[in-house]
């Protein structure tokens, strides 16, 4: 009778601890409810990651391109979560730069999913300098419709 009387308690004593447990909110930038954020990185491997603000989410003009380097805007892919569209900077056949030009925003959890997801997507495609590249864990969505714009983008080049 003891050990049902204990283990009732612990029962009510860790459901009461699981309901009371709050999970931490990221901030959100006050610019980061806008559009879309501009994600890239370099083949040196640095990284930038801009908030919606002038400029965020808009082509690379051509004016800004380096000699010989090419934009390439994949198609848009819509998922489950929105839309997700890239940049290709090729130059030499050679992808330099991917940038991220529409990703779902529509909450604070989309957001940390594509700061989370892009920079890892981004990194492969550069190391595998091709659209035969793994999801992320977690980002499965953002994942397929990052796959599918770059490859949209590398079929556009060829």
């Amino acid at each position: 009778m003891r050990r049902v009387i204990l283990a009732v308690t612990g029962t009510v004593a860790g459901l009461v601890a699981l309901l009371s447990f709050r999970s931490h909110v990221p901030s959100v930038p006050a610019g980061a409810s806008g559009a879309s954020g501009n994600t890239g990185t370099s083949a040196a491997g640095a990284s930038a990651a801009g908030a919606a603000g002038a400029g965020a989410g808009q082509p690379t003009p051509s004016a800004s391109l380096a000699a010989g380097e090419r934009a390439i805007d994949g198609n848009v892919a819509n998922t489950a979560y929105g839309p997700v569209q890239v940049q290709v900077l090729v130059k030499n056949s050679k992808i330099v730069t991917v940038n991220i030009l529409e990703q779902p925003s529509s909450t604070a959890h989309d957001l940390q999913i594509g700061q989370f997801a892009f920079p890892q997507l981004i990194h492969e495609t550069l190391t595998a300098q091709s659209g035969r590249i793994d999801a992320v864990s977690g980002a499965t969505y953002t994942s397929q419709g990052y796959i599918q714009s770059l490859q949209s983008a590398l079929d556009n080049g060829a």
